[in-house]
């Protein structure tokens, strides 16, 4: 299967997701709000207090992103990106467009930002191998290394959790197999979340 295969099929999973649950939670896939705003959370570690700081969120579905940072005082520039662009059109619908933010259709994005972030877009394989969305997934942290000036964040599901719990859609990763990874592609700046009780774990990589 292709890139542009895979981007197919997950543009249609969640824009299913979204005609079925709506701009909530459960509309790109999380479980509740409780959930979704402690995942956000952690990239606040990435953004540190640098408050006018632009940030790149991509897959940034109906923008939830954009109304937790500006609820913590954040006030730098926003751009949303999402393959689904029905994610899009909600976004714009329920946050506006003007000079702090800014929506965009597509995957890789043509303009880079201090900081960027992906929450959640690593995890739905659907039908994939693995194999090939391990592959997937390293061409997507490449993409987030050049979006990000200064930095880049994004999270996925653990390994580290009890396999009964598993589904065959979903795509796990070894947090050590992760770090490693990311320490020889992208430099030693690299910290990896997993307090944060969920089975997943969130990685913060800082340019030197």
């Amino acid at each position: 299967m292709t890139n542009a295969s895979i981007l197919q099929e997950v543009g249609r999973y969640y824009a299913a997701r979204l005609a079925e649950h709506g701009a909530a939670p459960r509309g790109v896939d999380w479980n509740g709000e409780e959930s979704q705003r402690l995942r956000h959370a952690q990239f606040l570690r990435l953004v540190g207090g640098d408050g006018a700081a632009s940030i790149l969120d991509l897959g940034c579905g109906y923008g939830d992103f954009l109304s937790f940072l500006r609820s913590n005082g954040h006030e730098g520039v926003y751009h949303g990106w999402d393959i689904a662009p029905e994610m899009i059109e909600a976004a714009r619908r329920l946050h506006g467009e003007g000079p702090d933010r800014q929506w965009h259709v597509g995957a890789v994005p043509d303009k880079s930002a201090d900081f960027a972030i992906a929450s959640g877009i690593l995890n739905v394989k659907g039908e994939v191998g693995t194999d090939e969305w391990s592959s997937y997934v390293e061409q997507v942290l490449d993409v987030l290394a050049a979006a990000g000036r200064k930095g880049f964040g994004f999270n996925t599901l653990s390994l580290v959790s009890d396999p009964e719990k598993r589904r065959p859609n979903l795509h796990y990763i070894s947090p050590v197999a992760m770090l490693d990874h990311c320490i020889h592609r992208y430099g030693r700046h690299v910290a990896i979340l997993q307090d944060y009780g969920l089975w997943e774990f969130t990685v913060i990589v800082r340019h030197g």
